[in-house]
């Protein structure tokens, strides 16, 4: 008859492994830890490791006055109101928004170069222009859906 084996297995320190990668580290990610390092240093002179040290160390008093806020009435019709703030803003489409966007800084620009009022004769011609009557129709479209909206 055959005689067992013994077998012992060596007790594994996972410690070990932990200190002998942390050694090669610095070998291994010079360069990725010199550019944290300059991160550190960055956020050191500019004040937001003391920013974020007072975010971690008042974080149970700003959570607490958080949900003090939040279980107000007010609180919660304006989480409600961001809820659908955020509805609309993902709703829009980015082709129509960005020319808004230029027209609205375009339209900034030649405010600004304005020196006096326009005359009634000016505005009714900027409105019967070509472009005009597309924003105007843009316009009178989103008061009509508006309005639609409103009592359905």
């Amino acid at each position: 008859m055959a005689n067992p084996l013994s077998f012992k297995p060596h007790p594994v320190d996972p410690h070990v492994e932990l200190e002998r990668r942390l050694a090669h580290a610095p070998r291994e990610h010079a360069e990725a830890l010199l550019v944290v390092y300059d991160i550190l240093q960055a956020a050191h002179e500019n004040g937001t490791l003391d920013a974020v040290h007072g975010l971690i160390t008042a974080r149970d008093k700003i959570a607490g006055r958080l949900a003090e806020a939040a279980n107000t009435p007010e609180g919660k019709t304006a989480l409600l109101n961001l809820l659908e703030a955020g509805k609309i803003l993902a709703s829009l489409d980015p082709t129509v928004l960005a020319p808004l966007a230029g027209a609205l800084q375009q339209s900034s620009q030649d405010h600004k170069k304005e020196t006096a009022p326009p005359s009634t004769w000016q505005l009714l011609r900027r409105a019967t222009s070509e472009d005009g009557r597309r924003g105007l129709s843009f316009f009178t479209l989103l008061l009509t859906n508006l309005g639609k909206s409103l009592y359905r």
